[in-house]
């Protein structure tokens, strides 16, 4: 898998104790037990870590890992023709 999804798997795990089982990238937050308290939390960390913004209403409970790590990845690397927020390399 992806460093993203990696990285967006380390912060689920530190932020909520999800079943290892479970966590997988077709598991969606609401298979994973994450509250919304929780997705803010998530959305924090990703600004904090990644430098992007996730708005709180893009992170929702239908969203699988893979999607989120899609919606992570389009942040990162910015819209067409504009610089990225952040500096990042794809593993």
């Amino acid at each position: 898998m992806s460093t993203t999804y990696e990285q967006l798997v380390a912060i689920i795990a530190k932020l909520h104790d999800a079943d290892p089982d479970l966590v997988r990238p077709e598991a969606t937050f609401a298979e994973l037990d994450v509250d919304s308290l929780t997705m803010v939390e998530i959305s924090m960390r990703l600004e904090r870590d990644l430098g992007i913004e996730v708005a709180d209403n893009e992170l929702r409970g239908d969203l699988t890992l893979e999607e989120t790590v899609g919606l992570i990845d389009a942040k990162l690397d910015g819209p067409v023709g504009t610089p990225a927020t952040t500096h990042h390399t794809k593993g």
